[in-house]
């Protein structure tokens, strides 16, 4: 399960698809609707959170703005009704990881995809996020 920081805009076709997938799959852990991925690190900074089920709602329903964006057809009616009242905080070193690891993703998956972002350096956060100096969040699984 990969729930990105990362401005939904940066993944091409299948990241955006597999983000909606775990995305939701995340929504029904949280809800409690499912037995699996109750430990898996991704869900660390949703749970901390005033509302868990509000964050990961606000976090989809901007998933899902990306694909209507993009012409896709995503079910707006499998996110929950709930809605966060703060955004969650990202720091600058995680979005600098997980913008090598999509990169390097890309490289192999979607060369022509990440031509379009070649000038970025540090990329733009999900809009569930607020960006604050730091170092890798100490959940994230290093590969």
């Amino acid at each position: 399960m990969r729930i990105w920081s990362l401005h939904p805009r940066y993944l091409d076709a299948k990241g955006l698809v597999a983000l909606w997938r775990e995305t939701l799959l995340a929504q029904a852990v949280l809800a409690g609707r499912t037995r699996g991925y109750q430990r898996h690190p991704q869900l660390t900074r949703f749970r901390a959170a005033t509302s868990p089920l509000g964050q990961v709602a606000t976090y989809l329903r901007q998933v899902h703005a990306e694909s209507i964006h993009r012409g896709y057809r995503f079910d707006l009616s499998r996110v929950a009704a709930d809605v966060a009242s703060e955004p969650l905080l990202v720091t600058s070193g995680q979005l600098e990881y997980e913008w090598a690891h999509l990169t390097a993703k890309l490289r192999s998956r979607a060369p022509a995809w990440l031509a379009q972002f070649a000038a970025v350096k540090l990329p733009e956060p999900h809009p569930s996020f607020t960006v604050v100096a730091g170092d890798v969040a100490d959940w994230e699984v290093r590969s």
